[in-house]
C-alpha cells in the first residue's frame, strides 16, 4: 500500500458511517456504493485530501473520481515533477 493511500484510507474512514465495509477494503471500491459515503461528504473529503497532500483538484479530476484507487492517481498526478 503507498503511503498515499494510506492516509486516504483515514481520511474516508472519517466519513465513513458503516465500519464494517473496511474489512473488505479494496483500492477499486467504490466510494459511495462500496463505502457507503453519502456523496454530500465528498466536498469534505477533496477538502482534506487537498490540505493533507498541498493539492488543488480541479473539476475535472474531481468528475473522475469515483474508487479510492482515483483518488490515489489524482494526487500522484498532481505531485508528479512539471
Amino acid at each position: 500500500m503507498k503511503p498515499s493511500e494510506a492516509n486516504i484510507i483515514d481520511i474516508l474512514k472519517r466519513y465513513s458511517f458503516e465500519k464494517g465495509v473496511w474489512k473488505q477494503y479494496s483500492p477499486n471500491m467504490s466510494i459511495i456504493g462500496d463505502l457507503k459515503i453519502n456523496s454530500a461528504r465528498i466536498v469534505d473529503i477533496v477538502l482534506d485530501v487537498e490540505d493533507r497532500f498541498d493539492i488543488e483538484i480541479d473539476d475535472d479530476s474531481l468528475e473522475s473520481i469515483v474508487t479510492v484507487q482515483d483518488i490515489v492517481d489524482v494526487i500522484e498526478q498532481k505531485n508528479k515533477p512539471v
